[in-house]
C-alpha cells in the first residue's frame, strides 16, 4: 500500500494556517480589488475538491489504498480554501462566499474510467501548481503572495502521489490491465500538454463533466463570475505560452520517466499513444 508511506511524508511537511502564514505582514495599500476578487473565486474554485472526492470514492471503490489517499487530497485541498476565505475574512469580509456559492460547485460528475481521471488529476495539479506560483508573483500584497506560494507546493506533492499511483497500475499484476493503463495516461497526457492549442485552460475544474446539465455542467460554469478564469489568467497573472511550455514540458518529461521512454514533444507522446493501441495487451 502507498497510503501509508504518503501520509507519513505528507504529515511531515504540513503547514499549519495558524502559526505559518505571516498574517501580521498584511499591507492593504498592495492589495486591489480585482486581486481580491480573484482570491474569492479561487476560493470557491478549491471547494469543489468535495465532488472530486466523492467522484473519487465511487470510482475507484475497488482500491482501498487510493480512497485512504483521498482522505489526506481533500483535507489539504479544503483547507487551501478554507486558507483564502480566511483571508478574504480578515481582510476583505464582503467579499467571503457564501456557503451557497461554495454549495453550488458540488454536483455529481458522470461516471469517468479510473487511469484517465487519476492522470486529468495529476495534470491539473501539474498545471495548478504553475498557475499559483504565477498568481504569486502577480499579487502585491505580502499574505496573499506567501499563501499562493504555499498552496502550490501542495499541489506539487499532490502531482507527486498521483504519480505514484500512476507507477503502482503500469506493474499491476494484470498485464492487460498495466497495457490499459498506459493507453489511458498517454491519451490524457497528449491532451493535457496541448493546453496551448486550444481556447479554453484545460484543467478538471473547467471541463464537461455532466452530460445532462450540459453545458452548465463544469465547475468554473457555477462561480459567480464563470468567465473570471481566462480573465485570471491571460489579463492578470498573465499564463501566457513560456508558462504553458513549461506545463507541458513538466507533463512530458514525467511521461517519459513513467514509460520508461524519452517524449520531447507531444507529437511524441502521440505516437507512442497509437503504437501503443496497435499493440494487443500481453498475456
Amino acid at each position: 500500500m502507498l497510503y501509508p508511506e504518503l501520509f507519513k511524508s505528507m504529515e511531515a511537511v504540513r503547514w499549519n494556517m495558524a502559526s505559518d502564514i505571516p498574517w501580521d505582514d498584511f499591507d492593504g495599500s498592495k492589495l486591489t480589488d480585482d486581486q481580491a476578487y480573484t482570491v474569492k473565486m479561487n476560493a470557491i474554485t478549491e471547494w469543489a475538491a468535495l465532488p472530486a472526492t466523492e467522484m473519487f470514492l465511487r470510482d475507484n471503490r475497488d482500491d482501498s489504498d487510493f480512497c485512504a489517499f483521498m482522505s489526506i487530497w481533500f483535507y489539504e485541498e479544503q483547507k487551501h480554501s478554507l486558507a483564502l476565505i480566511e483571508y478574504l475574512r480578515r481582510f476583505r469580509p464582503e467579499l467571503v462566499p457564501t456557503e451557497e456559492e461554495l454549495h453550488k460547485v458540488r454536483f455529481e460528475f458522470d461516471p469517468a474510467p479510473a487511469q484517465e481521471t487519476l492522470m486529468l488529476h495529476f495534470c491539473g495539479e501539474v498545471r495548478l501548481n504553475h498557475w499559483y506560483r504565477r498568481a504569486s508573483d502577480w499579487h502585491t500584497e505580502p499574505v496573499i503572495k506567501a499563501i499562493y506560494k504555499i498552496i502550490a507546493q501542495d499541489e506539487a506533492r499532490h502531482a507527486g502521489a498521483y504519480l505514484r499511483y500512476m507507477k503502482r497500475a503500469l506493474v499491476h499484476q494484470s498485464k492487460e490491465f498495466g497495457h490499459n493503463a498506459r493507453i489511458a495516461f498517454s491519451k490524457i497526457g497528449v491532451l493535457m500538454a496541448s493546453a496551448h492549442r486550444t481556447p479554453q485552460a484545460l484543467h478538471p475544474t473547467n471541463l464537461h463533466v455532466n452530460k445532462e446539465m450540459y453545458p452548465q455542467d463544469t465547475v468554473q460554469s457555477k462561480l459567480p463570475s464563470p468567465g473570471w478564469l481566462e480573465n485570471w489568467l491571460d489579463n492578470q497573472i498573465c499564463f501566457d505560452n513560456e508558462w504553458e511550455t513549461k506545463v507541458s514540458s513538466r507533463i512530458l518529461h514525467n511521461m517519459s520517466l513513467l514509460m520508461d521512454n524519452t517524449f520531447n514533444t507531444v507529437q511524441d507522446l502521440n505516437r507512442y499513444r497509437k503504437e501503443l493501441i496497435k499493440t494487443s495487451a500481453p498475456a
